[in-house]
């Protein structure tokens, strides 16, 4: 019997997930949400609901469940696919607790702090660029160049190197998403120069140290439970990807809310101390993060529902973050909110989440100090919108302020 009329007969509602054209925000979500709290999909179950996906987060017979995406998407032996089950994001227990220790330094809030004034100053110089012309290609124009800058600012890395940072995470990007396969060939070629880079870099700080993040990290290679040279080669590239893809998508993102709600602009602007509530409420209710993903270790039953060791689970922060048993149905920056679950939870709680917030708050406070709310200028083309989501081009038009 197939997934579908699995769930047909015991009347739990399906979800294909993998399907490149289905939207985690469409009406089949809202609806399978008010069913139940989970659905069945081609890769196993769906949370839908907040207080579920609260408790199944940190459920103990729950561990991290990215590792298995290459083979739930049928690329597990690729290069990309052999690398990301080596990550620090699929590694459990003391190695991950180390992996975690390594490279907090680099996301700590007193770097974030240092750093803070470079971002403001990053924002202008990217809006200068444009402002004047009265439209601009929003991820061309500046998410995309703001988090491969921060990027390179975060690592020690020259600011000349963002440039090819963007290009090669942009073609790793669909690694993330349900067009894993279809894109295995550009998938695979770029994951080679992110090696090569990653690898040149790391040699060169070994040749020449620095007062920067990428030379604390090598130095753990000869210290007490520090990294192995295996383990920094499997690191960097993950901070990499990471560090500008959540960061440019989000942005994105953030600023499709704003084209639907110039109210919310305007009312940013008059308030610039809303901005990181701004940047929560976009992580609530459009997250790049679609789902976050978990694995059985043993038969478990929640809820009712016998779940078997090894079952996926797809925890659906944006079905999760606008549950009407939760939250109103809006896009408010002014709005009090429960935690949303776009940076993950429990022990793999998204690393970079504190630097995320800050880039995301400086870019978005900047923005709206400079320009007038702003409005669609052409056609977007998007990533799909289940796996990892965002802009691919976003065109606006404006009135400076």
């Amino acid at each position: 019997m197939s997934p579908a009329a699995a769930a047909s007969a015991l009347q739990i509602p399906f979800l294909d997930l993998a399907d490149p054209t289905f939207s985690v925000r469409g009406e089949a979500v809202r609806l399978a949400r008010e069913q139940s709290w989970y659905a069945q999909t081609p890769y196993g179950l769906a949370v839908l609901r907040h207080d579920e996906m609260g408790r199944l987060l940190t459920h103990p017979s729950l561990r991290q469940g990215s590792h298995n995406w290459p083979a739930l998407s049928g690329v597990p032996s690729s290069l990309f696919g052999q690398w990301w089950m080596t990550t620090i994001l699929v590694t459990e227990g003391d190695d991950h607790a180390r992996l975690r220790r390594a490279a907090m330094p680099a996301f700590s809030g007193s770097a974030i702090q240092r750093l803070a004034p470079e971002f403001r100053e990053l924002a202008d110089e990217l809006i200068d660029a444009f402002i004047d012309a009265g439209n601009c290609e929003f991820m061309r124009d500046f998410a995309n160049p703001y988090a491969g800058r921060v990027l390179t600012l975060l690592l020690g890395l020259p600011s000349s190197d963002a440039p090819q940072l963007l290009r090669i995470t942009s073609d790793i990007a669909p690694a993330l998403g349900v067009t894993f396969k279809q894109e295995i060939d550009k998938i695979e070629r770029a994951t080679e120069q992110l090696f090569r880079f990653c690898d040149a870099a790391i040699a060169d700080r070994k040749r020449n140290p620095r007062d920067d993040f990428m030379s604390q990290l090598v130095a753990t290679t000869v210290q007490e439970d520090g990294l192995s040279d295996e383990e920094l080669r499997n690191l960097m590239p993950i901070l990499v990807l990471g560090g500008v893809d959540t960061t440019r998508n989000q942005l994105g993102l953030g600023m499709s809310m704003f084209l639907q709600y110039p109210e919310q602009w305007t009312l940013l602007a008059q308030h610039p101390e809303l901005a990181s509530r701004a940047t929560e409420e976009v992580m609530r209710v459009r997250p790049t993060i679609t789902w976050v993903t978990r694995e059985a270790v043993e038969d478990f039953v929640f809820e009712g529902v016998p779940i078997a060791a090894g079952t996926t689970i797809h925890l659906l922060s944006e079905s999760a973050g606008t549950d009407p048993r939760v939250f109103a149905d809006t896009f408010d920056i002014a709005a009090e909110r429960e935690r949303h679950y776009g940076f993950g939870g429990g022990i793999h709680h998204c690393l970079g989440h504190q630097v995320a917030r800050s880039d995301m708050t400086i870019a978005f406070r900047g923005l709206s100090q400079r320009i007038k709310a702003p409005r669609p200028n052409g056609v977007s083309e998007w990533l799909a919108d289940s796996g990892n989501t965002g802009p691919i081009t976003l065109p606006i038009r404006f009135e400076r302020r």
